[in-house]
């Protein structure tokens, strides 16, 4: 047995821990404060398992060992639920998910599975977009909804994960059939009609991307796979009509690492943004700050094989300065990647946005749009937008502690995915955005080049974020929803001007404090924009004034139908998908926000 060594905190930390939000952070937050002395600090005389092997463990197992197990001592001035949290962040997902999560446990099972037509036949959303050049827009024939029904829009059927808090996992529609996963680790396969479950398959960890579905031509009786990441860095392909594994392929070995912008598919081979947790823990003292730098890797879509792995920080870390505890200290570091791959096929060239830095100074490479060759890459160009970004979770520019840069940056990552977009005036251009609030339009024949950039604040945003997770367009405009402040806006894709904006204040939720902004990625269709709100509000806008047509309020119980307890929250992350005349959208979202937690996927159709 794995034995676990935790350090006692006081009953006043344990009170002030109490009051952290319950997200990823506060757990790591946590594990930094309480376990990380001995697990993986260099400098510790203690002979105790890495943080690598911890993980390797179930919430369960490590539950055990903290309350009535070998460490139930060390850790007996924490509360129940901080030893959960632990428990449920180093195992990588929540509690009693097996078993329970399993498709064969539910009262729904479709009647029969029949063969899966053409996923590129008839309607469609294939992963994060359904384009290659990430739009997020739904033509007309394809979302079968107008504008002139969004407002007779009506909740058809909800499904329940079962144990799962949060729905950080956008669904994919092909061959009239939805693709999800959840942070229980469980990928399911559901008709979009009805939400029957076709089957499930659990992953090592929470998955966190949107699906992607291919064609497959060495896998026996598989016609077609779906293609997704975890939060370990693993990457699968599950035949998509029966859920059997294909392949699992470990893309990055670091032990913070996670995918979460969706993985994009193209031309056979499967390209993977990888991200970190490592800024949420790496201010602490014990922890040798910092080894982590963002990467993009190409798979073999057939067989997982790795073609090629560009890291965004091409410099290696290496050893720096020692911190006042003695820790050895590394660097450069950071440059994650969150966003979903954008494909320009006439220029053979792949874009993401890159993160902060966690080290000082800063990468060149960090907060910036980077441009790689598709079939080698090559680092063709980048773009640098806010420099010397050097931040990590936990410091205060008033007060200097543990690993924290001297010059602490404002966390202005370039968390969207970029918009390729050919304009009315025939030109390409690069729509990009961010944490910062600001709208870029690059020239990609000119290696980045701004051609217009756009303010969509009155004051800076604070470190959570003004641009969070994805933007839309049509033809004309670029939408965006915005958080802290709350809202919508439009901004012209040829000059920059911003054409409307649309302030959603939060809605009243009893017993909760108020919940303002949209850090969700939106979504289009011919003169209507989706936007999900930490409110729990999903509201539909007029693409042409801005005006709000259709809202509903998720925040409440379901009955579900798979007869698991269903529940709404906040929307933080991924956006609805709309496809066939039906609306899906995934209700749940802690974040970093402290959102409200849920635990369906909802679907609407227009009455």
């Amino acid at each position: 047995m794995v034995m676990l060594i935790l350090l006692s905190m006081s009953g006043a930390a344990a009170a002030q821990e109490k009051a952290q939000p319950k997200g990823w952070v506060a757990a790591q937050v946590l594990f930094e404060k309480n376990c990380s002395t001995c697990h993986g600090n260099a400098n510790s005389e203690v002979r105790a398992p890495t943080r690598e092997t911890l993980m390797k463990l179930s919430p369960e197992a490590i539950y055990a060992a903290l309350t009535s197990g070998p460490m139930s001592v060390q850790s007996k001035d924490l509360t129940d639920d901080q030893k959960r949290l632990i428990a449920q962040h180093l195992g990588g997902r929540p509690f009693g998910a097996v078993g329970a999560g399993d498709a064969k446990a539910m009262s729904n099972r479709c009647a029969a599975n029949p063969p899966m037509s053409d996923p590129t036949a008839g309607a469609y959303w294939n992963g994060w977009s359904n384009d290659a050049i990430n739009t997020r827009f739904q033509a007309a024939q394809s979302a079968g909804l107008s504008a002139e029904q969004v407002p007779h829009l009506k909740l058809k059927w909800a499904f329940g994960f079962p144990y799962a808090t949060e729905m950080y996992s956008q669904p994919t529609v092909v061959s009239g059939r939805i693709f999800i996963g959840g942070d229980t680790g469980y990928v399911y396969s559901l008709d979009a009609a009805t939400g029957c479950v076709y089957w499930s398959f659990l992953a090592q960890a929470g998955v966190r991307t949107a699906p992607s579905i291919g064609a497959v031509k060495t896998h026996g009786a598989a016609k077609y796979a779906v293609y997704f990441g975890d939060q370990r860095a693993n990457e699968y392909a599950l035949d998509a009509a029966t859920g059997e594994l294909l392949w699992k392929q470990s893309v990055e070995d670091h032990p913070l690492s996670r995918i979460v912008g969706a993985p994009k598919l193209y031309n056979g081979k499967l390209y993977v943004p990888v991200s970190s947790g490592e800024e949420g823990i790496s201010s602490s003292l014990g922890y040798p700050c910092c080894t982590f730098r963002g990467s993009v890797s190409a798979l073999d879509a057939e067989t997982g094989k790795p073609i090629w792995k560009t890291y965004t920080i091409p410099e290696a870390p290496v050893p720096m300065k020692k911190n006042s505890a003695g820790t050895q200290m590394y660097g450069p570091a950071g440059a994650a990647v969150w966003n979903s791959p954008t494909i320009d096929v006439k220029r053979n060239a792949l874009y993401v946005g890159t993160g902060d830095a966690y080290t000082e100074p800063a990468a060149k490479t960090s907060d910036a749009i980077v441009a790689l060759d598709l079939d080698t890459g090559k680092m063709l160009w980048s773009f640098q937008d806010i420099k010397n970004d050097s931040w990590m979770v936990g410091c205060n520019p008033k007060s200097k502690v543990g690993n924290c840069p001297d010059e602490l940056g404002p966390d202005y990552d370039f968390s969207v995915s970029p918009i390729l977009r050919t304009l009315s005036n025939g030109r390409q251009y690069l729509v990009v955005s961010g944490k910062s609030g600001y709208v870029l339009a690059l020239d990609p024949d000119k290696k980045g080049a701004v051609l217009w950039k756009t303010a969509l604040f009155e004051k800076p945003p604070f470190y959570s974020g003004l641009i969070v997770f994805g933007g839309a367009s049509d033809e004309q405009n670029a939408y965006f929803a915005l958080n802290q402040v709350g809202g919508v806006a439009a901004v012209d894709m040829v000059t920059g001007e911003r054409k409307w904006f649309t302030p959603l204040a939060p809605a009243d939720i009893p017993g909760e404090p108020p919940r303002a902004g949209q850090s969700a990625a939106v979504t289009a269709i011919p003169g209507v924009v989706f936007s999900g709100a930490w409110d729990g509000r999903l509201r539909a806008v007029n693409t042409a004034n801005g005006s709000v047509i259709w809202e509903y309020n998720t925040v409440r119980d379901y009955t579900t139908v798979n007869g698991v307890v269903g529940k709404g929250g906040s929307m933080g992350a991924p956006g609805p998908t709309v496809v066939g005349g039906m609306l899906y959208v995934g209700s749940g979202y802690v974040g970093v926000s402290n959102g409200l937690p849920g635990n369906v996927l909802l679907a609407f159709s227009a009455e």
